[in-house]
C-alpha cells in the first residue's frame, strides 16, 4: 500500500529531518552536544532543526537561486563534503535565503550561533582548518524587556486553580513552585520526589548541562505540595506508577511534559482573566524583577536563576527602574518640589538696576 503524498511546503517552511536524511557530521555534532555537554533533549534537538536546514539549503531541497549561487559542486556531492567545504559567501547565501523568508533577527541569530558551534566542533576534530563564520556578523538585534506580572496578576493566577482534588491541587502546587523559586518549566517537570527538602524549604535542580543548584521555596509552594502530596498517596494510579519518582504527574500517573504545563497555565490565564501571551517563563521573569524590586542584590538573584552570566540576569534590572524612581523621589531632599520650590516656579529673575 503506497503511503499519500507529502503535502506541499508552504513558504518559509522547511522540510522536516528524519533519521535516515540527518548528515553523518551532523549526527556526531548532536551525539558530542547529548552524552559531552550533557545538553537537553530539547537544545539537541534545536540544534539539529537548524542544521537540517542549513544541509537542506546546501542540498538546494531548499532556497532557489540563493541555495544555487552557493552551490558546491551539485547535488551529486555528499552533503558531508558540502558542510566541509562551505565558505563565508556560502553562509552569507543562507543569510540571504533566510533574509527573503522574513525570519526575525533573534531567530537568524540563533541560526548562526549553530552554525558556528558545528564548525568549532569540526575545528577541533581536524576535520576544517578555518571556521566559515570567522567573518560573518551576527545581525543586532532589538532589545525586548521581558514580560513581567505585577503582583496583583500573581495573585490573581495562583489562587485560580485552588486545591479541591487532585489535578487542581497539583496544578496550584505546580504554578507556586514556579514562581516561589524561579526554575524553568523544563527544571519543574524533571524534579523528583527525592529533590526535595520540604522542612529546610529547598529544591535541588538540575539546570542546563546538567549543573545542579539548590534553592530555596517559600512557605506557600511547600503549604502547597503538601496538599498535593495528600491528595497524591490516596490515588492509585499515582502509586503504581512507573514514574511515581516523579513530583509532578499527569492524569494517567505518567511524568508531566513541559508542554502540559503550558496548556495548564492557559486555562487558568483565562479563569483569572489575564493576557493569554503570558507563558511558563513568565513567572520566572516576575520571581527574579519582584526579588530586586524589593532590595535582593543582582549576585543572587544570578545563582537562583541559574545563569552561567551576571549580564543575561541584568536584563531585569531594567524593569526595576519604577521602582528606583520612586526610592529618589522618596529619599532625595531635591526630588520632590513640594519640600523645596523648583526655581522656575518662582518667576523669572531680573539683575537689579544700578544706582
Amino acid at each position: 500500500m503506497n503511503s499519500a503524498p507529502a503535502a506541499p511546503l508552504e513558504a518559509g517552511q522547511t522540510p522536516p529531518a528524519t533519521e535516515k536524511n540527518v548528515a553523518p557530521l551532523v549526527r556526531q555534532f548532536l551525539e558530542f552536544l547529548k552524552l559531552e555537554k550533557h545538553f537537553s533533549d530539547y537544545t539537541v534537538k534545536s540544534y539539529g532543526a537548524d542544521l537540517a536546514q542549513y544541509t537542506q539549503f546546501l542540498s538546494g531541497d531548499i532556497g532557489g537561486e540563493h541555495a544555487q549561487a552557493a552551490s558546491l559542486g551539485g547535488r551529486d556531492v555528499p552533503i558531508d563534503q558540502k558542510l566541509l567545504k562551505s565558505e563565508p559567501l556560502t553562509v552569507r547565501e543562507f543569510l540571504a535565503y533566510l533574509y527573503g523568508q522574513n525570519y526575525t533577527k533573534s531567530t537568524t541569530a540563533r541560526k548562526l550561533a549553530t552554525l558556528r558551534s558545528f564548525y568549532k566542533f569540526l575545528i577541533r576534530r581536524g576535520l576544517i582548518a578555518i571556521n566559515p563564520l570567522s567573518t560573518i556578523r551576527t545581525p543586532k538585534q532589538e532589545k525586548r524587556l521581558p514580560k513581567c506580572l505585577d503582583l496583583e496578576q500573581v495573585q490573581k493566577l495562583l489562587d485560580a486553580p485552588g486545591d479541591a482534588d487532585l489535578l487542581s491541587a497539583r496544578d496550584k502546587a505546580m504554578l507556586e513552585v514556579l514562581y516561589s523559586s524561579g526554575i524553568r518549566v523544563s527544571e519543574l517537570v524533571d524534579l523528583e520526589m527525592q529533590d526535595l527538602d520540604l522542612v529546610e524549604g529547598v529544591l535541588r535542580v538540575r539546570g542546563k548541562g546538567r549543573k545542579d543548584r539548590i534553592t530555596p521555596i517559600g512557605s506557600q509552594a511547600i503549604k502547597a505540595l503538601q496538599r498535593y502530596f495528600e491528595m497524591r498517596t490516596i490515588d492509585p494510579k499515582c502509586q503504581n506508577s512507573s514514574a511515581a519518582q516523579k513530583v509532578f504527574l499527569n492524569k494517567h500517573g505518567e511524568a508531566l511534559s513541559t508542554r502540559s504545563v503550558r496548556r495548564k497555565l492557559d486555562k487558568y490565564l483565562s479563569m483569572a482573566g489575564l493576557d493569554p501571551g503570558i507563558s511558563p517563563h513568565t513567572l520566572r521573569h516576575s520571581f527574579a524583577t519582584h526579588l530586586l524590586n524589593n532590595g535582593a542584590d543582582l549576585r543572587s538573584v544570578q545563582e537562583l536563576l541559574g545563569h552561567q552570566s551576571l549580564s543575561t540576569t541584568q536584563v531585569y534590572t531594567h524593569l526595576t527602574t519604577t521602582r528606583m524612581k520612586q526610592v529618589y523621589d522618596d529619599a532625595h531632599p531635591r526630588a520632590n518640589t513640594d519640600t523645596i520650590p523648583h526655581p522656575a516656579s518662582r518667576g523669572p529673575i531680573y539683575p537689579a538696576k544700578a544706582g
